[in-house]
């Protein structure tokens, strides 16, 4: 049997924020402290489970009608496309994203800052890229929230996301945020990424273009997952 050759690419020095970044206070307690080990992929870690059309229910990517009525706040349309180094597409690549609701505030144990929840939003959908490695999602714009990270800190509004490859062992997770919006300035977590044109890919475009009159606003957000050109990635375990 030939030896399994697995592709390695290198990381863009300055792209991908710091595991360590003191403004961000608990990185301190969560980077490493020693040196990473590759550890070797083997066989069934690439090839399985395998992740299709199959695990992605008809509804899963419209955030606002999982429940018996409507979420609260505005209705946004999030497209994009997934793109290689080259801007190739990227087809039948399941994304998932999480989100706050419209107040702020996410349905999860962890999360009892005094915002309403809303019974009508759960915050979770998932797609798969079609054959042109286009996406959709609807939901509504998340609102900004505290957290303690240091004084008066607020968390600028954003979407996770989290990119799957052909196995749940390959995995990519970034944040997209929403243009001029005022927290930037003061949020470690965005400007942990010190490239200022690696930040700015960070930011959906409006697009007033695909916005449906009386119904919602449109944002682009395509993520590139290689080269000069990439999206942000961080790491699995970061959700604030």
């Amino acid at each position: 049997m030939s030896e399994l050759l697995v592709p390695h690419y290198p990381q863009i020095t300055g792209v991908h924020p710091p595991m360590d970044f003191p403004d961000y206070r608990s990185t301190a307690l969560r980077h490493p402290t020693q040196p990473l080990q590759v550890l070797p992929q083997r066989l069934t870690e690439i090839t399985g489970p395998l992740l299709g059309e199959s695990r992605v229910g008809p509804t899963d990517h419209d955030l606002t009608v999982q429940h018996d009525g409507e979420p609260f706040g505005q209705r946004i349309i999030v497209r994009g496309r997934v793109l290689d180094t080259r801007g190739t597409p990227i087809p039948h690549t399941l994304i998932e994203i999480w989100q706050a609701n419209a107040s702020g505030r996410y349905r999860h144990i962890g999360d009892n800052w005094p915002a309403p929840l809303d019974p009508n939003f759960t915050g979770v959908g998932r797609t798969m890229t079609d054959a042109q490695g286009n996406y959709e999602f609807l939901t509504v714009k998340p609102g900004a929230y505290p957290w303690k990270n240091h004084d008066n800190a607020w968390r600028p509004a954003h979407i996770h996301f989290s990119l799957f490859g052909r196995a749940f062992t390959q995995r990519l997770v970034t944040q997209m945020y929403f243009p001029d919006d005022p927290l930037f300035s003061q949020d470690p977590i965005f400007n942990s990424v010190r490239d200022v044109a690696a930040r700015e890919r960070m930011i959906a475009t409006f697009n007033l273009a695909e916005t449906k009159p009386e119904w919602a606003l449109a944002f682009d957000f395509d993520i590139v997952l290689r080269g000069p050109d990439a999206s942000v990635f961080e790491e699995e375990d970061d959700d604030d």
